[in-house]
């Protein structure tokens, strides 16, 4: 029944439009509540990062490329220097919305407008997973910025968009993996971004597949048995949760809808809880299948061996609570045992939903 009625409410929110609101995940409720959070020590934190990026000159590349890849291999290293661009450009749009001040906006406006005007689209989605914070910093500043910077924003967004949903019309390398849940949380992202009511259908029929076949009946999903790690469990899940809360923010029940086997995404963060409190453990990529997941071992990439730590599923933690209130107690739990902390704009978000929830607002 909540199969039925997530797809209904699709159909009724988007019924006779072209277009829906065009936001990621930060509504205007949740952009408003920001500038309410100078007080907060995230806040402040996110504008102490936003002034060293102020310092940045954008450094956008043509192409970048990580997977697959062990350091020194091909362009890793110097993509991984300009990926830094990319939080960077999130850090300033937050300080924007928090503090009302030009200067992180125009910065904002030049990493976008750099970023958007030089990268190709691979369609890769490992090496385009990061580029999540670019359509975050989006969200945050596009009715404030020129019209040539959202025209290539929106331009570069519909390539993403538009590119993945076409790709997982038929079957695109690894479509049973992580890959899979990578595409759709950049699609997601970038549909809703764009309100786009025709790729945010096309988007929810993909994840609705790929819960269908990659999330078992175990509430594990098919990457922990091929490469024997938790570690894959919350690289599948984080970015379907982030698609997840792309949906919600626009009233939408991704979370929570179910296969044939009564599992979902939510299933998974059941699944993982024990693990997180430390009631059960894993020895990570044991009896890994693939070559690569060794091959990092050796090149002395020490997190692929070993036993699993609860304080890696902080972010997977935080984004589960943001979707559903019954894992905020575990959140806090895991919080109180690391000094770990998620992204800044996680925490800011939550916020902003605190804010709003006294103001008697949802965001």
């Amino acid at each position: 029944m909540r199969a039925v009625a997530t797809a209904l409410a699709l159909i009724l929110l988007f019924a006779g439009q072209s277009r829906a609101e065009d936001y990621a995940i930060f509504s205007p409720q949740a952009g408003s509540a920001l500038s309410s959070l100078g007080a907060s020590p995230s806040a402040a934190a996110t504008i102490t990062a936003a002034d060293a990026a102020l310092a940045r000159t954008p450094g956008p590349l043509a192409v970048v490329h990580t997977e697959g890849t062990l350091p020194g291999q091909g362009i890793r290293d110097e993509s991984l220097v300009a990926r830094r661009d990319l939080p960077a450009m999130l850090d300033l749009a937050l300080a924007w919305r928090i503090t009302g001040e030009r200067r992180y906006l125009d910065a904002a406006d030049r990493f976008l407008r750099a970023w958007a005007g030089t990268y190709i689209v691979s369609l890769n989605p490992i090496d385009e997973t990061n580029f999540d914070a670019m359509i975050l910093a989006y969200d945050l500043t596009e009715p404030n910025l020129p019209a040539g910077t959202r025209a290539a924003v929106d331009g570069f967004l519909r390539n993403l968009a538009s590119g993945y949903l076409d790709d997982m019309d038929g079957a695109p390398k690894h479509f049973y993996t992580n890959w899979q849940s990578h595409r759709i949380k950049v699609a997601a992202l970038a549909s809703f971004q764009l309100g786009d009511a025709r790729l945010i259908e096309r988007t929810f029929e993909d994840y609705q597949k790929h819960v269908a076949t990659n999330v078992l009946a175990d509430g594990t999903v098919f990457d922990f048995y091929e490469r024997d790690a938790i570690h894959y469990v919350l690289y599948n899940v984080d970015p379907m949760m982030m698609a997840g809360l792309a949906a919600k923010a626009h009233g939408l029940d991704w979370f929570d809808w179910k296969n044939a086997s009564g599992t979902g995404v939510s299933s998974v963060i059941d699944w993982l809880t024990p693990y997180v409190e430390g009631t059960r453990t894993h020895q990570e990529f044991v009896h890994s299948r693939i070559a690569f997941d060794a091959q990092r071992l050796a090149a002395g990439q020490t997190e692929y061996a070993g036993p699993w730590m609860p304080e890696r599923a902080v972010n997977t933690l935080a984004l589960a609570s943001l979707l559903d209130d019954r894992h905020s107690a575990a959140f806090e739990r895991l919080l109180a045992t690391t000094e770990r902390r998620p992204p800044s704009w996680m925490t800011l978000y939550n916020e902003t939903r605190q804010a709003n929830s006294r103001s008697g607002l949802t965001n």
